[in-house]
This record gives structure tokens, sequence and C-alpha cells, in this order.
């Protein structure tokens, strides 16, 4: 007997279509190529962006990467409910308000996989499943095994972002970027500085701000001779921050996930962008170098037991995207990868009222490091991969803009800002207490 489902009776949508960043487009124009639901269209859409669109008894979502978009199906008497959002807890205050919270669960959210089109097309009870169109589909291995070759068009790729995002901006308008001194925020802040140069921008408006927590960890000493080196540390900004003002508890709320890692990155992103907004009230724009580490597969895969370098350089945008939405390893409540840890960065920075920028994470910039023949380049040997970022950007930055950029090696945000002694004092060393308080949130 065939299933009859109710049409959608009711649709809430609480984006704010003022958070996106669209480089190419009037907001129209990408709200039509979402609606489309060609992956053609939406693949067009240059920047960072989370669309939702209406047309009948369907629904169709996109997002890029760097902007997190989830939703939920709730049941009223007279029809279902779709209500798509930002974040879990405004799901959670809207249904409040509808007096159907009763049927909320954080678990039951879903999150619209990156690089995705989803359609619902029909909604009802009981409900189908959404279905999955990828919109981004890089060529894989498409460079030539020339480092100068690959770090040309993957920082040029950068670049571009980069330039269109500062033509867009208002004049004058000051930008940070959220800097350790590491590859991929001293990469960001070098093409910024260039690009503004270039064109006829006052560099004055950049500025690097560092977070020191007590002591201090590694990072304000690196960002120093980072700057140093380049005779540019008048851009230079140190964040002082004491060690009670991490609050793993408070990012927790913000970011409304528990990874240990992410915790962690995000409660260092969190204390660094309150002091900004603390020193300077009307502050909106903020870079950073967030989806680096994706991009060139760096990240120590030791630390992982279910990773090896074979799978890390065989599934394309494993670390981006997870395992994909066709494995059963796949959260719809979270995503994988950096579209799920993205949002460490957007909502720290979010909660207090900035526009960040996070060119590394823009699809065009993706795909062309997809098309970098890591396996020809390394051979299957770990330390020639996490060697391989340093060497392509470097090269890059040098091609793009002429300046010779130091290389220092990799080092996680929470690591090189907090001394090892206020680390253990501040952070759990078992994310089940993270995840724990995280239930705890919506408990009755």
């Amino acid at each position: 007997m065939a299933i009859v489902y109710k049409q959608l009776h009711d649709f809430v949508n609480l984006l704010d279509p003022d958070a996106n960043t669209i480089l190419n487009m009037t907001p129209e124009e990408a709200e039509a190529a979402v609606r489309s639901g060609d992956p053609e269209r939406v693949r067009g859409i240059e920047g960072s962006f989370a669309i939702v669109s209406k047309e009948g008894a369907e629904v169709t979502m996109a997002r890029s990467i760097g902007r997190p978009m989830r939703y939920f199906m709730a049941k009223q008497v007279e029809g279902p409910l779709l209500v798509v959002a930002e974040r879990i807890d405004e799901i959670h205050e809207f249904l409040k308000e509808r007096e159907l919270h009763h049927q909320f669960n954080p678990a039951y959210t879903r999150m619209v996989p990156a690089h995705h089109v989803v359609r619902l097309q029909v909604v009802g009870c009981p409900d189908p499943n959404p279905e999955y169109t990828r919109y981004l589909v890089p060529e894989r291995e498409s460079l030539p095994a020339d480092l100068e070759e690959i770090g040309r068009a993957y920082v040029g790729a950068m670049a571009n972002e980069c330039r269109k995002w500062l033509a867009e901006l208002p004049e004058e308008e000051p930008i940070g970027v959220l800097f350790s001194g590491g590859i991929d925020s001293g990469s960001v802040f070098l093409v910024l500085y260039h690009a503004m140069l270039d064109m006829g921008m006052n560099p004055a408006r950049l500025k690097a701000f560092t977070l020191s927590v007590g002591e201090g960890g590694k990072d304000v000493r690196q960002a120093r001779d980072f700057l140093d080196t380049m005779d540019l540390s008048l851009f230079h900004e140190v964040v002082e921050a004491t060690p009670e003002e991490l609050d793993y508890r408070e990012t927790i709320e913000v970011i409304e996930d528990y990874k240990q890692r992410d915790v962690e990155a995000a409660t260092a992103t969190l204390a660094l962008c309150r002091l900004i907004r603390a020193r300077y009230p009307e502050w909106r724009y903020l870079a950073d170098g967030d989806g680096g580490d994706e991009n060139l597969k760096s990240y120590p895969i030791e630390e992982n037991p279910e990773l090896t370098i074979v799978s890390v350089l065989s599934n394309p945008l494993l670390y981006h995207e997870g395992w994909g939405v066709d494995r059963i390893k796949h959260s719809l409540t979270y995503s994988g990868g950096h579209s799920r840890g993205s949002v460490r960065t957007w909502a720290t920075a979010r909660r207090f009222g900035f526009m960040t920028f996070s060119p590394y994470s823009h699809p065009d910039v993706i795909q062309v490091s997809e098309g970098i023949p890591f396996i020809e380049l390394t051979d299957w040997d770990h330390d020639r991969l996490y060697r391989l970022k340093g060497e392509v950007v470097r090269r890059g930055v040098k091609a793009i803009t002429g300046l010779e950029m130091p290389v220092n090696p990799k080092r996680r945000m929470q690591e090189g800002t907090v001394s090892e002694d206020h680390f253990r004092t501040v952070f759990a060393d078992d994310e089940s207490v993270y995840r724990q308080y995280f239930q705890s949130l919506y408990r009755a």
C-alpha cells in the first residue's frame, strides 16, 4: 500500500540573511539558485552562505562549510512544522514559544551537510528522508606535482577570495585577523596586507590580534617573531586574558558541541573575541585561517586510531566533511569534519557581534586544494605530508605577494595561548565531561 504524506503545513526560517558573505551575486539571485535545486547553479555562489527556500511543498537548503544551518521537524495538530535556524537553541526557543518544546531533543535536530543541496520533497508523517545532491565536486589530482605551481594556484585562489571580500567591505572599516603567526593565519594576514596595498586601501585598517593567557603560551612569541621578520610589527596587538576568563561551560553553550579539541579551541577564541569587543566596541570584521589544516590534510594522523594515511589520502574531502552522507558513520545531528568543527570559530565570533571571513574554507579554495596530487608528492609518508603544507603556502605567498613568509610548526590555538600548567586547570581531560554538560542544558 502506498504511503500518503501530508503536505507541508508550516515553515519558519530563522536564518539571518545578513550573515551571508556572497561575493558575486545578490542575495535574491543566490536564493533563486538554491531554490532551483540545480547543483551547478549553487556551485556558482561564491563566498560563505546558508540559504533555504520553500516553494509549494518542497524545501531546498544549501550551505558552504563556514556557516551552520540546522532544521527540526515538529508536529502540530493542524500539520507538521519545519524550523530552520543557525543554532540549536534558536530552534528550542522558537518551539517553546509555540508550546511544542516537549517534542524537542537536541539530538533530533539535523545539520545540513556542507557542499550539498538538500531537498525535502514532501514533509509530513512519516517524515521522508531528505535528498542530498553534491554541488562541490572537485577534480582530484588535477594539478601537476610542482610545488611552485601548486602554491601559486592555492594561495592565488585564497587571495582572490580576499580581494573580493575587501571590495565589498564599507570603506575605512577596520579588519582584524585572529593571528598566531602560524601558516594559515600568517598567510591570510600577509595576503590581506598585500591586497589592500594593491587595491589602494589604507593598510592601517588592518590589525593582527594574538591571545595571551596568564604568562602566555608560545603563540605570542611566535606571532611577534613572524611580524618582526616581515617588518610588520606595528600591526600586532596582544590581547591578554587570565585563566579564569576561559570557561569551557560557556563555550559549550555557545558552540553547542562537546568535541574535545573543538571545545578547547573555541574556549580560547571566545575569550579573544570577548576581549576585542571590550576594547573596540564598534569593530565588526574578523578574518582567520580556519580551513587551512583541512585543505592540506595537516593533522597528526597518529592521534586518531580510526585513521591511516591511506584513508586520509584516498577519501576526498575527508577532513572537510567527515566520511560523507552516504556512510553509516555520518552524523545527522552534526555532519562531519570541518563541516562540524567550523562552528568553533563562527559561533564564538557571532556571540560578540563579529562578521567572520575564512577564505580557506570557501569552495573555490577547497576545489584547488583537492587538485593537489598528495599521493605522488608524499608517497604515503606521514612526515612528507606534514611538511607539505608549509612548502606549498610559503611558495604561494611568495608567488602572489612577493613576500618571504616564515613557516612555523603547526600548533593548536589552545596549546599556543595557554601554558601547559594552566591548560590542565582550565580544561577537562575527558570528552565525556563536555558531553554530559551539553546534555544537561536541555534537561527539564
